[in-house]
């Protein structure tokens, strides 16, 4: 679909642009700075809103396409466009930019223009990974987010900045590369070209296809992150400065599931066919696993961190069920967790804010002391442990139920992580606004009209997506749909290979 002006190519730009302007503005004129980048993030997200009001969800294809000869010799393409997979990403990250944007007015104090304009560019690169339809392109908005979001948290961090900082760079970078040497051989495999929708259309052996599968998976199960590879994420939360942790949590980690869904299912079809139920056990063990680290955590932001690990697990054994329930449970559930993860990082900064401290123990009876704050972080709670009513309920009750239609076994496993995850965060609740009033807490102003603001848009999501899903659900029924053609032809292709071979 066309609308009057080259929308995705806006929307990608004119945050990489505006973070340009704002490193030019004076370093003492912080006001303009501030104000500036609220303008350009909020006009970012206007022009959004084209995407979800002229979507058409009847079909798979392509929508809002642009093309253009970049590189001709090399077969290297500028290509952008958004289908039911993409299109709600993108919205999401020009949303968040906004709030990120809210949250820092008064807790960022030095280098405030460079701040911004890292916060800008992360913007623009994000939504380019999710409309890149040639993959050098892609590639190049999958790395542009290295920088800024390493200079985020090595700069503006905590104590222990430099290590997060270091070791999320590292362990990206290696997974990006060995993406890289899949992407060469992709390139190779079709004539020179790096054009996403016509490797589709390419059926690869099968043994390329697997190694290709794990050259992709090593990028994308870091960035998830999958278990085992998940240990760059909790010091990376814990020491970013909250913008740079809703970013993480509600954008950077969904990156990883949405390549798995735009590359390792339609490109190579008959491996991840294959390799699902190991992906599903995987998945099952970070729920798990997660959920029981949760339990014996102190600091409030590492708290949140690792249940990330439980919620993206969640979304990945949701993936490679393989089936409609579970695929669309695993999309939705990406934006709640962005949702509501994203929030909880947004009250634990403010909070922050006011007492210096992540201790859970320096709460406790914060409740009557922050009673607007008490009620908002209560939401967002009940809608992490998937209160009915909530989206995170939705989104867990269809992965669940993919989950166990795939496998009854890993399904059922899978529900447990519900009751660890109700258990954590109930828990967290009770002693951070229950119990003894802390010291930390006394003497504190409750939230103010700016961070009641910030925190709105996304209520208003929380109980949108809970009570009438199908609003979000319409949008990737048909690319969905596609997707689970594309890998069940792919078996039925590859066995019937196997019976001619056996034949033979």
């Amino acid at each position: 679909m066309q609308i009057g002006y080259p929308i995705l190519s806006t929307v990608i730009f004119l945050p990489i642009f505006g973070a340009l302007l704002i490193l030019l503005i004076k370093r003492t004129n912080e006001g303009l700075v501030k104000w500036s980048a609220l303008l350009i993030s909020v006009v970012t997200f206007i022009l959004s809103i084209p995407l979800f009001v002229s979507f058409d969800k009847t079909t798979a294809a392509m929508q809002f396409a642009e093309t253009r000869d970049w590189v001709p010799s090399w077969g290297i393409k500028y290509a952008l466009g958004v289908d039911g997979i993409s299109v709600l990403f993108v919205l999401l990250s020009t949303l968040l930019t906004i709030l990120c944007v809210t949250v820092s007015w008064n807790s960022i104090k030095d280098k405030v223009k460079e701040f911004y304009a890292a916060l800008l560019l992360i913007e623009g690169a994000m939504v380019g990974v999710f409309c890149s339809l040639d993959l050098f392109l892609f590639y190049i908005f999958w790395e542009a987010m290295l920088i800024p979001m390493y200079l985020l948290i090595g700069v503006w961090g905590g104590p222990n900045r430099v290590y997060a900082a270091i070791k999320f760079f590292l362990y990206t970078l290696v997974g990006s590369l060995l993406m890289l040497v899949g992407i060469i051989v992709l390139y190779l495999g079709t004539g020179m070209s790096f054009d996403i929708l016509k490797m589709m259309t390419t059926n690869y052996p099968y043994d390329i296809q697997l190694i290709l599968f794990w050259a992709f998976f090593a990028a994308f199960a870091v960035k998830v992150p999958m278990w085992p590879m998940h240990t760059w994420l909790p010091d990376a939360h814990t020491e970013a400065p909250t913008a740079g942790s809703v970013i993480l949590a509600g954008i950077l980690i969904k990156m990883g599931a949405y390549g798995f869904l735009r590359f390792n299912m339609p490109l190579f079809p008959e491996a991840a066919k294959a390799m699902a139920p190991a992906m599903m056990i995987l998945s099952v063990i970070a729920i798990i696993y997660g959920g029981i680290i949760c339990l014996g955590q102190t600091d409030l932001k590492r708290l949140i961190a690792y249940s990330s690990v439980s919620h993206m697990g969640f979304v990945t054994l949701g993936i490679f069920a393989l089936n409609t329930q579970g695929i669309q449970g695993g999309i939705l559930q990406m934006i709640n967790h962005g949702i509501i993860t994203g929030a909880l990082f947004l009250c634990v900064g403010m909070i922050y804010d006011r007492t210096h401290t992540r201790q859970i123990s320096d709460y406790g009876g914060a409740a009557t002391i922050l009673p607007i704050y008490a009620a908002f972080f209560m939401v967002f709670t009940l809608a992490s442990i998937g209160l009915p009513g909530t989206n995170g309920f939705v989104g867990e009750f269809l992965i669940i139920l993919g989950g166990f239609a795939a496998s009854k076994i890993l399904g059922v496993l899978a529900a447990t992580g519900i009751i660890i995850g109700a258990a954590y965060m109930l828990w967290l609740y009770q002693k951070m606004f229950f119990m003894e009033t802390g010291s930390k807490v006394q003497g504190h102003n409750d939230i103010d009209a700016r961070e009641i603001l910030t925190l709105v848009p996304l209520i208003i999501l929380v109980f949108w997506i809970g009570i009438y899903p199908n609003t979000f659900l319409s949008f990737m029924d048909a690319s969905v749909q596609n997707l689970i053609n594309r890998v069940n032809e792919a078996g039925l292709a590859q066995t019937a290979q196997q019976a001619v071979e056996v034949i033979k």
